[in-house]
């Protein structure tokens, strides 16, 4: 996730195996768990290997995310509880004080802002699109952030927006949920497209183990 083993590298299962303590069986069963979250490739007589992710494969994401991620704070609104309103304004927060020791701009923690998307899809109910993006999607992005390492100054706009997105689904605005949900990825999503462009189109970077970067 982090880059230890960067992008498009083989995974040697001898020298893994060795490294965490455990022997091959445990480990390929580990291997394949990521194979089937998409962050591992693996073939017959090849072995595995890190995905290589594209800058269009991102954006594929980023549309995906903002039809499902709206219909999961539609849901939010309609049934969430004064409890997990509080823990939601209780994150933002935590999210405050360390956008403000970052120097205001990064908004990435050790998931990023995505424990708040995460919080939100949980929130939904829906056991469906909690697979979908808690289980799926999220974990792609955390690798993308890290492979692409592109800095962002969204930070704090993007706290606003969750801060809004929160507001709505305590009014029971399920409407307004969905619309601001789907705004705030749309933005990240052009934001992301517009930092690709500066780059050329390239890809993932070199060495992005220390990326911080707001959605």
């Amino acid at each position: 996730m982090e880059g230890e083993i960067g992008a498009g590298s083989k995974i040697s299962e001898p020298e893994l195996a060795r490294a965490c303590g455990v022997s091959r069986g445990p480990l390929r069963e580990a291997i394949g768990r990521l194979e089937a979250c998409g962050l591992v490739s693996r073939k017959p007589n090849v072995g595995a290997r890190v995905v290589s992710l594209s800058a269009e494969e991102l954006i594929d994401i980023y549309h995906v995310r903002e039809a499902l991620e709206g219909m999961a704070a539609r849901l939010a609104a309609e049934r969430t509880d004064e409890a997990e309103i509080a823990e939601m304004r209780d994150l933002l927060a935590r999210h405050r004080e360390q956008v403000s020791g970052d120097g205001g701009h990064a908004y990435f923690q050790k998931e990023g802002d995505l424990d708040f998307h995460f919080r939100i899809v949980q929130a939904s109910g829906n056991a469906r699109l909690i697979d979908l993006l808690c289980n799926d999607l999220y974990h792609l992005v955390r690798m993308y952030r890290y492979q692409f390492g592109m800095a962002s100054k969204r930070g704090p706009m993007a706290l606003d927006e969750h801060g809004q997105i929160v507001e709505a689904i305590a009014d029971g605005d399920a409407e307004s949920a969905e619309l601001l949900m789907r705004r705030h990825i749309r933005a990240s999503r052009r934001n992301v497209e517009r930092m690709i462009e500066a780059r050329g189109g390239h890809g993932p970077a070199a060495d992005a183990t220390e990326t911080k970067q707001s959605a």
